[in-house]
């Protein structure tokens, strides 16, 4: 018997974050985490192990430009969204990644008994 797909869990703001992509980036964003809360990898994604073990980044190219998603499902309980942007240089910028960073470590936190 099937449990569903795995729940989503936001950080911080990264909800807000994620309802600020234009709709296109925004449906195919929804899309990509269907298919992780199914137990499939995205289309397009890479790991982020800098930020933390399991840590990934889901990547987005629409006309209006390219939008990340970075979440961690190693967890058995939810998928957790730590931070979603538009990326506006090649590199992604030191504040993007430290604020995934810190997200990652409240909830390493949160988890550890």
């Amino acid at each position: 018997m099937s449990k569903g797909p795995k729940p989503i869990a936001f950080r911080g703001g990264s909800l807000a974050d994620l309802c600020r992509f234009p709709t296109t980036a925004r449906r195919e964003a929804g899309y990509q985490l269907y298919q992780v809360q199914e137990g499939l990898d995205p289309d397009d994604w890479k790991p982020m192990n800098g930020i933390g073990s399991g840590v990934r980044e889901i990547r987005i190219r629409e006309k209006d430009g390219a939008f990340r998603v970075i979440y961690v499902a190693k967890f058995a309980d939810a998928i957790y969204v730590l931070h979603c942007f538009q990326k506006k240089t090649q590199k992604t910028s030191s504040d993007d990644i430290a604020l995934a960073a810190r997200r990652y470590r409240d909830l390493i936190r949160e988890l550890t008994p």
